[in-house]
């Protein structure tokens, strides 16, 4: 569901491996998803603009077993805490493909709501498919309305 195709996929090697935590491990806004002690995906914040307040998330759940099951949901809800919270971000998008119902639905139950399509974005295993750009404001996330929070904010709340 990364966008890419079959064959370009190559087997995971030590050093492909070692390399990938240490990127994870050097990008600010990026955590492994561990489950019962065992990597389980990655969830991270791309593209922070602090002066905009917002970013992009990506996440992977690399155990086609553990799809399903909430950890993805759970990972998700963890990361906005933080994003709306310590972080200050007023707005997080997301991009899927178009295809992968389960991720749709996932980020659906979490807040986010489609904003747009990109129409055969990319293509992946010999055909074209769109790009489905979902976002999430602060204050949907919060569940009030913008005018709320300016009432809230004349009130000491941030």
């Amino acid at each position: 569901m990364f966008a890419a195709s079959k064959e370009d996929v190559r087997p995971i090697t030590r050093e492909r491996a070692a390399a990938w935590v240490r990127n994870l491990g050097e990008h600010p806004h990026a955590w492994i998803i561990e489950i019962q002690g065992a990597c389980a995906g990655e969830i991270r914040l791309d593209r922070v603009v602090q002066h905009d307040r917002h970013a992009s998330m990506a996440i992977g759940i690399y155990d086609s077993a553990l799809l399903g099951r909430g950890f993805g949901s759970e990972a998700i809800d963890l990361l906005h805490k933080h994003a709306f919270g310590s972080m200050g971000l007023h707005r997080i998008g997301v991009r899927v493909l178009s295809y992968n119902k389960r991720a749709i639905r996932a980020y659906e139950k979490s807040g986010f709501v489609v904003e747009g399509r990109e129409r055969e974005a990319a293509f992946v295993n010999g055909a074209w498919h769109d790009d489905v750009m979902m976002g999430l404001l602060h204050h949907e996330f919060l569940g009030k309305s913008p005018a709320n929070l300016l009432s809230d904010r004349s009130s000491g709340y941030n």
